[in-house]
């Protein structure tokens, strides 16, 4: 068990900063979690992810799955050895993918039967096979299979999702005590869209069968900002205090400070990556278009304040020339910059927490980007 400790808990908010241990390296939440969906987060390398303070990556089940498959990574005795990076990891079942490719998928109580993107062929994904496929990995945080429903959704259909989510839970905590000894740590996902009770309902049924830490699934899915944030008010605070709280797939810098105020501990998202190799900066006085004309001749560096690599050795205007002409080193130093944002903010919410000026934090952190709360 990974064995969570809360060192400080803010008087103001909901807000706390902990620790906990993986066979791979001690985590100090809060925590951002830069995405690696195929054992790469995209366009940086495992010494470019120390260097901008990553602590944990995650990969993705149902990708590294299809691509390059199972055999391959047993030959390095796992996916820490065969992409190069040392420390800890945590994989994604593969529900996300199971919803996001909802036309390739038919789903059942055995699990969910798809069709791969990339050759056609035929597969099930059952509760089952999804912890068999991250003992593979040697994931040291796996998470359970669940059913992720989009929004709008009536309620019966996601109370049965729900249930089934409760269901597939159980069985991949049978398969991961039983097969594979309870290693590494296996993390259950609450859903119950958009429906306080039947979010309530759904951490009931999970912290009865008892997990090492809990995800709310089920946010960022086309929903309002606010209805995200009241459903992870809803939810967070009825999740057990000895344990992690992750909130899957969210999402901009400020859902991330909001979501530590209401007592989140882990997160991740693909934002800081993909809209790197959109030309998109994110900057603690806000989000710049670097093909934006008025950086032509802009000498500063996308932030005078950051620390990175790419804000240290290069101007505004260098960088929009290697965007403009689809330079290769355009996505590597906009991701450096992006993902070393993302870092450095959970570090400094970190501080500011153990500080005991996370309130403080929060209003400078919102005067500085330009928004008004």
């Amino acid at each position: 068990m990974l064995d969570y400790t809360i060192t400080k808990q803010c008087k103001q908010t909901r807000a706390r900063a902990g620790h906990f241990n993986t066979g791979h390296g001690k985590i100090k939440t809060p925590v951002f979690m830069p995405v690696g969906t195929l054992g790469t987060v995209k366009a940086l390398s495992p010494e470019d992810l120390k260097t901008c303070g990553a602590q944990i990556i995650l990969g993705n089940t149902y990708h590294l799955y299809l691509r390059p498959g199972c055999k391959v990574i047993e030959q390095f005795s796992g996916l820490h050895r065969f992409m190069g990076w040392e420390g800890p990891i945590l994989t994604d079942s593969g529900g996300f993918q199971i919803f996001s490719l909802a036309k390739l998928t038919s789903i059942g109580n055995d699990g969910a039967t798809f069709q791969s993107h990339i050759d056609g062929s035929r597969h099930l994904l059952s509760p089952e096979g999804a912890v068999d496929i991250q003992a593979c990995l040697g994931s040291d945080i796996m998470m359970c299979l669940d059913q992720c429903i989009p929004y709008p959704a009536d309620r019966s259909a996601v109370s049965e999702a729900l249930d089934r989510t409760t269901l597939w839970a159980n069985r991949c905590r049978n398969q991961w005590q039983a097969q594979h000894n309870g290693e590494n740590n296996l993390f259950g996902i609450v859903q119950g869209g958009m429906y306080p009770d039947l979010r309530r309902r759904s951490v009931e049924q999970l912290t009865s069968i008892g997990f090492p830490g809990y995800a709310v699934g089920g946010l960022s899915v086309g929903e309002p900002k606010d209805l995200m944030l009241e459903m992870a008010d809803v939810t967070l605070p009825a999740l057990p205090d000895d344990t992690p709280r992750y909130v899957m797939g969210v999402g901009t810098p400020e859902d991330i400070v909001e979501l530590v105020a209401l007592g989140a501990d882990m997160f991740d998202c693909v934002l800081p990556t993909r809209n790197a190799r959109n030309g998109q900066f994110f900057s603690r006085t806000g989000n710049m278009n670097i093909c934006n004309s008025q950086y032509r001749f802009d000498r500063r560096p996308v932030d005078e304040e950051c620390g990175c690599y790419t804000c240290r050795n290069f101007s505004r205007a260098y960088l929009r020339h290697l965007y403009m002409a689809k330079e290769l080193l355009a996505y590597r130093l906009n991701t450096l910059h992006n993902v070393f944002y993302y870092l450095n903010l959970a570090r400094e919410i970190r501080d500011s927490i153990l500080n005991e000026h996370f309130p403080d934090f929060r209003a400078a952190f919102y005067r500085q980007r330009g928004v008004k709360i």
